[in-house]
């Protein structure tokens, strides 16, 4: 029999495999045993292209990094649009790929596309005007944000059933069993809403620091 013109496995099949399994089931789900299950082939054939468990979801996690937008650092004369533009697509990634959150929150590492973001905002902000230092403390200000925006919803959290409310004992929380319909636009809304306020406060300090200097 002719051998296969392709490969019948490769590392994007494996980590493209990987990421549907944990978008659907989550992290526990993962196991190189019901990878190989998925992907039709022996556990073993595997370890051809990853050494561990954990290299596979360092890959994936790397995968979802490498979704996020970069574009709107190749023109900082607008940080603050630079940053908002960059937190939207960053919380889109996130939110596309909610169980990846908890390994993406442990930081790059060593994942290249997860440093190429790094590097990107790092850089631009430096060559903003802001110092090296207030750069570094911005993306991680961005990236605790989206990171947490991304964990969970506010409105998610509380349940369509009104007689959970009792106006006695939570008076403020008469239409609190509305949320959860209303959940993307509540979520939404907040983000805009705290990114705003944060955008607000740095062009403060931006404004403050210039100042200084002049």
């Amino acid at each position: 029999m002719a051998r296969p013109r392709k490969p019948l496995l490769s590392r994007d099949l494996i980590v493209e495999t990987a990421c549907a399994l944990v978008d659907a089931e989550g992290l526990a789900a993962l196991s190189t045993r019901r990878l190989a299950a998925e992907l039709g082939v022996s556990g073993p054939s595997l370890y051809n292209h990853f050494r561990t468990k954990d290299e596979i979801l360092e890959a994936v996690a790397d995968s979802v990094s490498a979704q996020v937008d970069l574009s709107m650092f190749d023109d900082v004369r607008d940080w603050r649009t630079a940053l908002r533009d960059w937190a939207v697509s960053y919380r889109r990634a996130l939110s596309a790929h909610p169980h990846m959150v908890p390994l993406l929150a442990r930081g790059p590492g060593r994942r290249p596309a997860a440093l190429r973001v790094a590097d990107a905002a790092f850089g631009a902000m430096v060559d903003a005007g802001w110092t090296p230092a207030q750069a570094t403390s911005i993306g991680a200000l961005i990236r605790y944000f989206v990171m947490g925006a991304a964990l969970g919803s506010f409105a998610g959290g509380f349940v369509d059933d009104e007689s959970a409310y009792d106006p006695a004992e939570y008076p403020r929380l008469g239409q609190a069993h509305l949320l959860a319909e209303r959940q993307q636009v509540i979520d939404e809304r907040a983000f805009e809403t705290g990114l705003s306020a944060l955008l607000d406060g740095l062009a403060v300090q931006f404004a403050a620091a210039a100042s200084r200097g002049a």
